[in-house]
């Protein structure tokens, strides 16, 4: 913490946090230099909204076809739709942008269907400037990938399931 008022450090994070609330952002994080070995790091972040799962657009939509054959296409996307909970499911352990290549225009690490080994990098986060190689956390076969190259994820994001 700084040498600084504790006061004035508080005052600091809560106009940080009352920034993140204002503009509907997730996370936010500043390091305050107030001199030779005197700095401030902080980080403020918040849970993301739940978006809705994709079951809500079937029950808005009416279907003319007998009630059996329109419960059945709804109820079984439901049971997959999630794929954090599937148990080869391989979430984020941080927030950033995923890149699905060692670098621009190289090969892919992982391709649906391709075996990877326990260990073996399957993608990158890229976090405040450093690039994190994920490992696979078991050995098996890449069923899906869950994640587009460039995009944003959040702690916790189901990125690829391994069976």
């Amino acid at each position: 913490m700084s040498k600084h008022s504790h006061d004035a450090d508080v005052a600091f994070i809560q106009a940080l946090a009352e920034l993140l609330r204002e503009n509907d952002l997730t996370e936010l994080q500043v390091k305050r230099e107030y001199g030779e070995d005197d700095s401030l790091d902080v980080r403020v972040s918040r849970a993301a909204p739940v978006v809705a799962p994709a079951p809500v657009q079937y029950a808005a939509a009416p279907v003319a076809a007998a009630p059996a054959a329109t419960a059945a296409p709804a109820a079984a996307p439901a049971a997959s739709d999630n794929p954090a909970d599937h148990p080869g499911a391989v979430t984020s352990p941080m927030v950033g942008t995923v890149y699905l290549q060692p670098e621009p225009g190289a090969a892919s690490f992982i391709t649906v269907g391709a075996q990877v080994k326990e260990g073996d990098t399957i993608l990158i986060i890229e976090a405040m400037k450093t690039m994190n190689h994920i490992p696979a956390p078991k050995s098996g076969t890449v069923k899906r990938i869950l994640v587009e190259d460039g995009s944003a994820v959040e702690y916790g994001a189901p990125l690829v399931i391994i069976e």
